[in-house]
Parts: C-alpha cells; sequence; structure tokens
C-alpha cells in the first residue's frame, strides 16, 4: 500500500494490482483529463523524475491506438508507449492494451460519481507475476505523485 493517503496502490493477485483515489471533480471532468491529450500530458508524467511528454496521440474509441513518448535529461532515447483501447465508455470506463514489451499488462480504468466527487479505480492484469512486481514498484512510487498532478489539474479547471 502507498504511503499517501489519498492513493491506494494493492496487490489483488499475483497478476493483478490497483490503484485507488477519489477526486474533487465530477466524473466528466476526470475523465476528460484522461482522453484529452492537451490535458493529459499536463498531469501523467511525474514531475519528480524530470520526465517530460514529448508526444502524446490518443484516438481514444474503442478500437483506436495511443502512443506516448517520453524524455528525460538523462536518457539519450525517448521511452515510448503505446497500445489499443479495448473499450471506451464515456464518463464509465477505458480499457487499453500496453504493447511496448512482451509482459505488457492490459489496464482498466473506472470512474465513477459520487456526490459531485469521483472514485477512480485503475487495474492492471498482467501476464506474469515478474512482470506484475516491476509494475508495483513504480506504481507505489509515482502513482501517489500522477495522481496529485491531476488533482492541481482538476483544481486549476474548476477555478477556470
Amino acid at each position: 500500500m502507498s504511503n499517501d493517503r489519498r492513493t491506494h496502490v494493492e496487490r489483488g493477485s499475483d497478476h493483478d494490482l490497483s490503484v485507488t483515489r477519489s477526486f474533487d471533480a465530477p466524473v466528466r471532468r476526470v475523465f476528460e483529463a484522461w482522453v484529452a491529450p492537451a490535458l493529459f500530458k499536463r498531469w501523467w508524467a511525474p514531475k519528480s523524475l524530470g520526465m517530460t511528454i514529448l508526444s502524446c496521440e490518443m484516438d481514444v474509441r474503442t478500437g483506436g491506438g495511443y502512443r506516448l513518448e517520453f524524455g528525460h535529461p538523462d536518457g539519450e532515447q525517448p521511452m515510448v508507449f503505446y497500445g489499443k483501447y479495448r473499450e471506451v465508455v464515456p464518463g464509465v470506463r477505458l480499457v487499453w492494451t500496453n504493447e511496448e514489451s512482451e509482459d505488457g499488462a492490459v489496464t482498466t480504468v473506472t470512474f465513477e460519481e459520487k456526490d459531485g466527487k469521483t472514485q477512480l479505480v485503475l487495474h492492471e492484469r498482467h501476464r506474469s507475476r515478474e512482470a506484475l512486481e516491476e509494475s508495483f514498484q513504480g506504481m507505489e512510487s509515482c502513482m501517489p505523485e500522477q495522481f496529485d498532478q491531476l488533482d492541481a489539474l482538476l483544481a486549476s479547471l474548476k477555478a477556470g
């Protein structure tokens, strides 16, 4: 479990992990931050790691694809992540593949509105225990920061 009291990162099995967080914003706004490239680029890369999103292509529809390219000052080559959207239900669920490696997970994000707030659950299903372990370490260290950045973005959108 993460040290951040608002973001909970948990193993579900030898192949599954989940990240849960509540956001003080309606589902439509939180969902938009996940599917609009201009917004997504503002919160997805953890700032403390010095990473930047160099390009963000998102065709958010069932059967569509995505491609994210990250840069880091210490890296010679950008890191590229890509896959396909298996299911897109606006305001309810996103399901996508992570195809940059043989061990790529399937990620599902669900959005549920309660009293004007959004309960978000990100679930990853991995092909192997080893892939889960590697992902869990990254999720546990990065997702609280990423979700704090999303919180800040949502607050700025509410204020604006």
